[in-house]
């Protein structure tokens, strides 16, 4: 059984105060509950921007650059062959870019040398520097690869250095190379 309500102008209070009674009524309620989650949620929002930043902070800007050298290989110091002549047959090597990227690339190996490779063949096949891709297979079954093989060739001719080459492929200039075209043009120069 309830309580009885304490007659007009009595100061007794009841066992269960009314919402009235802490400012609230029915029409407050909504908005109370609005602001509540109003403030749950800016509150998540802060706490996400502060953990992005404090990972920033420890995240490093060069773990993004694949592997590459500062440098031209040291003097004397032999590189790894490019394929070349009759090892430029066979499954990989299906179209006329395939052979002509190889050609290319031949011709400028100290520079494929110093260039990165896109295509995360260090993580994922080890490879040292682009020069590495084209020292397998591995530049004719990856269009990456062969793009950029192709861009750093085109670019040295253009009398660009290594590291202007390098600025150019890690903003990704040689996704301009039309594969397709530099087979036809190596076709009909034969």
């Amino acid at each position: 059984m309830l309580p009885a309500s304490p007659s007009p102008g009595s100061t007794r209070k009841t066992a269960f105060p009314k919402w009235t009674d802490a400012g609230f009524t029915l029409k407050t309620l909504p908005s109370l509950v609005h602001g509540a989650v109003l403030r749950r949620l800016l509150l998540t929002v802060t706490l996400a921007l502060v953990t992005v930043a404090g990972y920033a902070q420890w995240s490093n800007p060069f773990d993004t650059i694949p592997a590459y050298h500062d440098a031209a290989p040291a003097k004397g110091e032999a590189l790894p062959p490019i394929l070349s002549g009759k090892q430029l047959t066979g499954p990989s090597f299906h179209y006329p870019w395939q052979v002509e990227v190889y050609h290319e690339a031949a011709r400028i190996p100290k520079v494929l040398y110093q260039l990165p490779c896109y295509c995360r063949c260090d993580r994922a096949l080890g490879h040292t520097s682009l020069h590495s891709c084209f020292s397998g297979t591995h530049g004719a079954e990856c269009t990456t690869c062969a793009k950029e093989g192709a861009y750093a060739y085109k670019m040295t001719k253009l009398g660009k250095t290594p590291d202007e080459i390098r600025h150019g492929i890690e903003h990704g200039d040689y996704q301009q190379i039309d594969l397709d075209s530099l087979g036809s043009k190596a076709q009909a120069s034969r």
